[in-house]
């Protein structure tokens, strides 16, 4: 049976795609960036289309959307996590996302403790939380008549989308399979660098690691779909993004750690670890490498990743192997054991910047003591930060 569009083969997996892209759109623009995080303002006809996108695509309700996804971060990955593969197993949370998140929308105290702020006008009350199925059916009906009997497989794709995708692939293996651009304290990866049909989520390391930002894209060759949207919403006036990344500022005419320099850190802790991992570590790991035999390159090769890893993330066989390594090697143990260091001064939440300053300034002069080449020239680039300008 036909609908009242006639579209080549092709024309019905484009429309396909749009309608799942503008799902995907509103979970990651609205519910996640906007609502959950606060991260940008929306417009109000923009936020309420995305409501009612929602209501006709997933059913789904703002309040409890971003209840429990503010509750997976505030219990990331311990036994109160509503989906985390490191508790509750990585098949679980992929085949079996959508299940856990309707069992977690139970939970009225999740509802209660973590759902301030989120819509509770007259059409959320009377429309979408009274007949939260009635969207679903209608979106049947439109794609029935629009693309005929093909448009019952456009529908149940509609239907698939997020939960296979957002509550099985991104909650699950974003938290599994992946790479780290920085070692926040859990155990977010980014899937992929680019994949247009996830609206920038599958960076989730990255969002995990500065959740409330706007942007979720860090690297240069990183594509947050997501991100362009809101930008174009931006030049439209419809949207307004109150936090990005940080990006740390150096001025290279400066040789003295000062209080600026602790404000900088601060603000770029993330990223000034990161590049301790690279221009450090990794140097001082490939020279013991090189200079190893056969017998040492096996002791060497399972710690690569370990002299990077958050020491909150290594379990006890791996901590195992760190250790053995760490006492072969001097160097590599110096300079994990300044990495943990620098890592111990920003976690000093009740410190003044007077303390704060007193401390950076003697882990450069111990740094600097070693006479490790790669430690001198990471404390000469620790010195050249400065605050980011307004």
């Amino acid at each position: 049976m036909h609908g009242l569009l006639q579209l080549p083969w092709w024309g019905y997996i484009v429309a396909t795609l749009v309608l799942t892209q503008v799902t995907i759109l509103s979970v990651t623009i609205y519910l996640h960036r906007c609502m959950a995080h606060r991260a940008l303002d929306l417009h109000p006809v923009v936020s309420h289309f995305f409501r009612f996108w929602l209501w006709m695509t997933t059913g789904m309700l703002t309040k409890d959307w971003t209840s429990i996804h503010r509750k997976h971060h505030a219990k990331v990955e311990t036994l109160d996590d509503p989906h985390s593969p490191q508790v509750k197993g990585i098949l679980t949370v992929l085949l079996q996302g959508a299940e856990l998140y309707r069992k977690e929308k139970l939970n009225k105290e999740t509802l209660e403790r973590y759902g301030e702020g989120t819509p509770d006008d007259w059409v959320e009350r009377h429309v979408y939380s009274a007949h939260s199925t009635w969207g679903i059916y209608s979106m049947l009906v439109i794609d029935f008549m629009l693309f005929g009997s093909i448009g019952l497989t456009i529908w149940a794709i509609q239907m698939a989308w997020i939960p296979f995708f957002a509550a099985g692939v991104i909650n699950g293996i974003g938290h599994y399979v992946g790479y780290r651009n920085f070692e926040c304290p859990d155990a977010s990866r980014n899937i992929v660098p680019w994949a247009l049909f996830v609206g920038g989520e599958e960076l989730h390391n990255n969002h995990h690691t500065y959740g409330t930002s706007a942007k979720f894209s860090v690297k240069w060759w990183e594509v947050d779909v997501g991100w362009l949207f809101i930008r174009a919403l931006q030049f439209l006036g419809l949207a307004k993004p109150k936090r990005i990344p940080p990006k740390p500022q150096l001025t290279h005419d400066k040789a003295a750690v000062d209080i600026d320099t602790v404000k900088a850190i601060l603000t770029n802790r993330f990223q000034v670890l990161a590049r301790y991992s690279r221009y450090v570590i990794s140097p001082v790991f490939r020279e013991e490498r090189r200079r190893a035999g056969d017998a040492g390159r096996s002791v060497l090769r399972p710690v690569r990743t370990l002299l990077v890893r958050e020491s909150s993330l290594v379990d006890a066989v791996s901590q195992q192997q760190l250790t053995k390594a760490l006492e072969r090697y001097n160097s590599l143990s110096v300079v994990y054991q300044f990495r943990l260091k620098l890592q111990n001064l920003w976690a000093k939440s009740t410190a003044s910047q007077a303390e704060l300053l007193e401390a950076l300034q003697e882990w450069c002069r111990q740094a600097e003591a070693t006479g490790i080449k790669a430690l001198r020239e990471f404390v000469k680039h620790l010195k050249a930060h400065v605050p980011q300008k307004a």
